[in-house]
C-alpha cells in the first residue's frame, strides 16, 4: 500500500504515521504487522520504501529502507476542465483520469450544463478529492491531484493563458486529430489542458471564444464520445504521445 504523508513526519532514519485513519487502515483493513513493507510518499518530491517498526494506537513508526525521486509521475503536466455532468458520472472521470495521469482536474459550469449549484456544491468537492485520493493510493503514484474548485467558462478561458498547450476537443471536429495535434508539436509542452464539454456539449459561442484562447480543435475519433469517455481517451492519447 502507499501513505501520503507531510515531509515533517520524515526523519533521515524513521517516518511517523500519525494520522488515525492511515493508521486504522494499515492495521484493520490491511492487517499489516511489524515487519511489514509500505510505500510512502511526501507529495512533492521522494518516495520511499519503509519497514514497519513499532505499532501502536497512536503512531506507526516505519524505518526507512530506500529513497527516491517520484518514479511514476508523469513529467507533462495535465489539467483536465470538465464541464460538470450529471449524476454519479464525474467520480468515475476523477477516479479513472487519476490512474491515467492527470495532474489536476477543475470542475466547469458550462452554458449546457444541466447540473444547478445550489450552495452546497463544496459537499461535492470534497466527496472527489476523497475519490482522487483513493485512486491515487491504487496506483501508487508520487503526488495526489487536487480537485479544484468550480468555475464558469469564462474564468475557465482566462486561466488557459498559463498553459503551453490547449487541446480541445470538439464534435464538430472531423479534420484534424489529437494525434496529428500532438505529433507536430514543435517541443514537447510542460503543461496542457484539456478542455471537456457536459452532456449537451459546447455552446457554439464557447467554441468560437476557445477558438480565440488558441485552443487546439481536434477530433479523437470517428465517433462522438459521451463526456465521462471523452476526458480519459484525450488524456490516455495524450500520456501516450508525450510520456511513451
Amino acid at each position: 500500500m502507499r501513505i501520503f504523508t507531510d515531509s515533517v513526519n520524515i526523519g533521515d532514519k524513521y517516518i511517523s504515521i500519525t494520522d488515525r485513519g492511515d493508521i486504522r487502515h494499515m492495521i484493520k483493513v490491511m492487517r499489516l504487522k511489524e515487519g511489514d513493507m509500505v510505500d510512502v510518499s511526501d507529495s512533492v518530491q521522494w518516495e520511499y520504501e519503509t519497514e514497519i517498526d513499532q505499532i501502536t494506537d497512536e503512531e506507526v513508526l516505519l524505518k526507512i529502507v530506500d529513497k527516491q525521486a517520484f518514479a511514476r509521475e508523469p513529467e507533462v503536466k495535465v489539467t483536465l476542465f470538465q464541464g460538470i455532468p450529471k449524476a454519479g458520472k464525474m467520480e468515475t472521470i476523477i477516479q479513472k483520469c487519476v490512474e491515467l495521469g492527470v495532474y489536476s482536474i477543475t470542475p466547469v459550469f458550462m452554458e449546457r450544463t444541466v447540473v444547478v449549484e445550489k450552495g452546497n456544491f463544496s459537499k461535492k468537492l470534497e466527496r472527489w478529492q476523497k475519490v482522487s485520493d483513493e485512486a491515487v493510493k491504487q496506483c501508487k503514484r508520487g503526488l495526489i491531484p487536487e480537485i479544484n474548485e468550480s468555475v464558469r467558462f469564462k474564468e475557465m478561458v482566462y486561466r488557459l493563458k498559463s498553459f503551453d498547450l490547449i487541446l480541445f476537443p470538439y464534435e464538430n471536429e472531423s479534420n484534424y486529430s489529437i494525434k496529428d495535434c500532438l505529433r507536430n508539436l514543435p517541443s514537447k509542452p510542460e503543461t496542457v489542458a484539456i478542455i471537456i464539454g457536459p452532456e449537451g456539449g459546447f455552446a457554439d459561442s464557447e467554441a468560437e471564444m476557445l477558438d480565440e484562447a488558441g485552443a487546439a480543435r481536434v477530433t479523437l475519433g470517428k465517433t462522438i464520445l459521451r463526456t465521462e469517455t471523452a476526458g480519459m481517451a484525450a488524456l490516455a492519447m495524450t500520456m501516450y504521445e508525450l510520456e511513451l
